[in-house]
């Protein structure tokens, strides 16, 4: 601060300079203006011009001097507040050292206190220890003694008896283990008796799904009786190509407006059914017609078999599934076990495994996927050799699905032991289901595999490409090939299909064997 004064007071000397040379100017120029007033009073011009340069300059100079009083002592002004600030910031300061210190010495004091505190306390402890020691070493002197007097009364070392005892106190704890292990059994088994009921009655409960049982007959309506003439066509020959190509039994009767379709094979059934409505519709009825139709339906069969698996899957919520074993899935649709449809019978076995499943905290996917396959192997069993168990295993295999799944569908007949408790839910969802009252009918499942066996027998002969076992097994009617089977063949043939049914089936009344040889020719117009 005594610095900036100082450059203050030099300022203003320098601004009384700078007056001073002014004024020293003026008069200058007020000595050439007189000399240029030639013929005037020189004296009397000088004169006035010195007392205006005078005035001019006591004026500037008095105003510099007053200008740089106020700014000496505006400046010192300025110096007072700073240094009256500055002193009172000293002054706090100063207090809140002096706070501290006070604080501090304090802290000293309770620290004194402490040290003093811990070391009246660390003498205790030292004294207690010495006093512990001394106790223990005169409990080990007494417990010496007692082990000796022990010893002297029982006739027996200490090491002796302890084994004694160790031995003894094992055979109570052994003894009192079995008979907790049987209790724990015991109570394991009621326990698991009842929770078992409980879940299975559960997912029962949860699950109400219908009975399908099928029927081995199909009603289509018609628009008239008249279409049951153009159904049988001219000497019968529309009638007899619907049932050469499709395998079925066409039952027209006097049934009013109603024409009854007959087989054992649920696709075949299907097949014929939708054919012959879209003929009836279509009102084209004639032998070339109806293969074209056929055909077609053929194909659209199979589409809805893909789609009927593919919804399945859906709707249990299965994923990752391969695409053959989702088109076998679909063709349970078509298929009977007992009379229970198999489709119907896998869905609701899956849902109860996967309930099931959930309650025990178990891998539901694992257990609605073994479920839903676990008859598949019926679909195949028309066509291959096997069991369907074995046939459901071998696909399962082949098609990547996990080993689980492969034990499910193997063990659900017991055929092999059970590897996870998954296989054990899908026999116990297997049985609930299958045995609903009305879910099944074993008198059915019987006549169909005689029907199978029935066309299998045909069909095992040199020169057959189809054979159709209809008139409920009445009647089976077998296509031959006209090259390899020429019309005398075709009379042996009935015969010895004949007489093989004999030997192999057994079956009520008498069974009509059909043999057709039918020649084409034919070339096309281009």
């Amino acid at each position: 601060m005594g610095t900036d004064l100082l450059v203050l007071i030099l300022a203003v000397l320098g601004t009384a300079a700078i007056a001073g040379t002014a004024s020293y100017v003026l008069g200058r120029r007020a000595e050439r203006r007189a000399a240029e007033l030639a013929g005037r009073t020189v004296e009397q011009q000088a004169e006035r011009l010195l007392a205006e340069a005078n005035r001019d300059a006591e004026a500037a100079r008095s105003r510099a001097v007053l200008a740089g009083k106020e700014e000496v002592m505006q400046a010192r002004e300025e110096w007072e507040r700073e240094e009256k600030k500055r002193r009172q910031e000293l002054d706090r300061l100063q207090e809140r050292v002096g706070e501290r210190e006070a604080l501090i010495d304090r802290k000293l004091n309770a620290l004194d206190d402490q040290e003093a505190d811990l070391k009246r306390r660390e003498q205790s402890v030292r004294d207690r220890d010495a006093n512990v020691k001394r106790k223990e070493e005169e409990l080990e002197e007494a417990a010496a003694e007692s082990r000796r007097k022990l010893e002297e009364l029982s006739g027996m070392s200490a090491k002796e008896a302890t084994q004694l005892l160790i031995q003894e106190m094992t055979d109570v704890a052994k003894s009192e283990a079995a008979a907790s292990i049987r209790d724990i059994k015991e109570e394991a088994k009621r326990n698991a008796d009842r929770e078992a009921k409980k879940i299975v009655a559960m997912a029962i409960q949860r699950l109400a799904s219908e009975q399908a049982a099928s029927t081995s007959v199909a009603a289509v309506a018609l628009p008239s009786d008249e279409m049951k003439g153009r159904i049988i066509g001219r000497e019968g020959r529309n009638i007899r190509a619907f049932e050469t190509a499709t395998g079925v039994d066409v039952i027209i009767d006097d049934t009013p407006d109603t024409v009854v379709i007959s087989c054992f094979d649920p696709i075949r059934r299907e097949t014929a059914r939708v054919a012959l409505e879209e003929l009836i519709l279509d009102g084209r009825i004639h032998p070339g017609r109806i293969e074209e139709v056929i055909d077609k339906c053929r194909k659209q069969i199979e589409a809805e078999i893909i789609e009927a698996g593919e919804e399945t899957t859906y709707e249990l919520g299965i994923t990752g599934m391969h695409s053959d074993l989702i088109k076998l899935v679909g063709q349970m649709k078509y298929r009977t076990s007992y009379g229970q449809n198999i489709l119907a019978h896998s869905k609701e076995v899956a849902w109860l495994a996967g309930i099931m499943a959930a309650e025990l905290k178990l891998d539901v996917q694992l257990a609605k996927r073994g479920a839903l396959l676990h008859d598949v192997g019926k679909v195949l069993t028309h066509q291959h050799e096997g069991t369907h168990v074995e046939l459901g295993v071998e696909m399962a295999r082949k098609y990547g699905e996990h080993p689980i799944v492969v034990n499910a569908i193997a063990a659900h007949h017991d055929d092999v032991p059970h590897e996870s408790p998954i296989s054990v839910i899908v026999q116990a969802a297997d049985s609930a289901s299958g045995s609903r009252p009305g879910a099944r009918r074993e008198a059915f499942e019987t006549y169909v595999k005689r029907l199978n066996n029935l066309e299998e027998i045909a069909t095992a002969f040199k020169g057959v490409d189809k054979a159709y076992a209809i008139q409920a097994g009445r009647e089976i009617r077998i296509v031959v090939s006209p090259e390899v089977v020429d019309d005398a063949r075709a009379q042996t043939l009935s015969d010895e299909i004949a007489r093989r049914i004999e030997n192999e089936l057994q079956y009520p009344g008498q069974i009509k064997v059909m043999v057709i040889r039918e020649t084409r020719a034919v070339d096309f117009a281009r």
